[in-house]
């Protein structure tokens, strides 16, 4: 049998890429031939932890061509995933995220829990399976749960994900508030991205109720600095629109110091924002106060109302 792929959602934010990567060990550790593997760039902040621990990225695929077996982490959406994911057998998800637009043709390992973070979950299956969990490996889960929970402020935040985070950043030898600010500030880089690649760096394809749509979210100390980029990101954002057929495009920027997000909206449904957030748009923008997690505060909010 061939090796089986382990990878994240398309666009890898720092969840998706370490998920895969410590995934890839557990499952070794417990006699599987497996692979991490990723199916897009990541972004400064991930960047930053693999160069931390000194690990290298996983390998870089397009399609699933030639692939037999896989198994995924942090998404389920087929339409998040790799190329040819309906043509090959899932062997198991392991995820934090809603479900939907997912079959399959035989019984599969699924593990969902509404936890802030997928290393959280990756975290339990050591604990249960009675793995040493090596420095490195916690290290990779500490930094994904400090990423998804913005450092435990997003409300996306339980419990079991500080728990996790703590025991984790004591193996990997982590002060954890330190090192997370450093982690987080180091993806609020945002100088050298073109308009597109600012887009593309946590960007995921959603369909609500026939309203074919794209969700962007990018972290920042700084709304200011990026807005005066709005006229490059909205041409961007009208290109991907129309190259894609896309009803709406909704790219949020998220202040990480201040906990709020401002959005910017195009599209023939920008009054679906409206709707959702009861707020008006101006000049295709608004700011959404208090909103930072997009699985919790936008996803769901936009589900509802569309």
């Amino acid at each position: 049998m061939s090796t089986t792929l382990i990878f994240g959602h398309k666009n890898p934010d720092t969840d998706s890429i370490t998920s895969s990567l410590v995934m890839a060990h557990l499952q070794t550790q417990l006699g599987n031939d497996v692979e991490a593997v990723r199916l897009g760039n990541f972004g400064k902040e991930t960047q930053f932890i693999l160069n931390h621990f000194n690990i290298e990225a996983p390998r870089l695929i397009e399609n699933l061509d030639g692939v037999e077996t896989v198994m995924l982490v942090d998404h389920n959406e087929f339409n998040q995933s790799a190329d040819g994911i309906e043509n090959v057998r899932i062997l198991a998800v392991v995820d934090h995220h809603r479900m939907a637009n997912f079959q399959t043709s035989e019984p599969l390992l699924y593990r969902a829990e509404p936890v802030g973070c997928t290393g959280t979950i990756l975290y339990k299956m050591y604990n249960e399976n009675n793995i040493e969990i090596p420095a490195t490996i916690a290290g990779l889960m500490a930094s994904a749960i400090v990423s998804d929970t913005l450092l435990f402020k997003s409300p996306t935040c339980t419990p079991q994900d500080i728990a996790a985070a703590t025991a984790l950043a004591e193996i990997a030898g982590l002060e954890l508030e330190v090192y997370g600010l450093e982690m987080l500030k180091a993806g609020t880089d945002l100088s050298d991205y073109s308009a597109e690649q600012l887009l593309s760096i946590d960007a995921k394809p959603f369909d609500m109720n026939g309203i074919t749509m794209e969700i962007a979210q990018i972290n920042t100390a700084s709304i200011p600095e990026v807005m005066e980029r709005k006229a490059e990101i909205e041409a961007a954002m009208a290109t991907i629109i129309t190259e894609r057929g896309l009803g709406l495009f909704f790219f949020a920027i998220t202040d990480i110091i201040n906990s709020n997000s401002q959005v910017i909206a195009l599209g023939s449904e920008t009054a679906l924002v409206e709707k959702a957030f009861n707020v008006q748009l101006v000049d295709n923008t608004a700011l959404l106060s208090g909103v930072v997690s997009r699985k919790k505060q936008i996803v769901p909010v936009m589900q509802n109302n569309a």
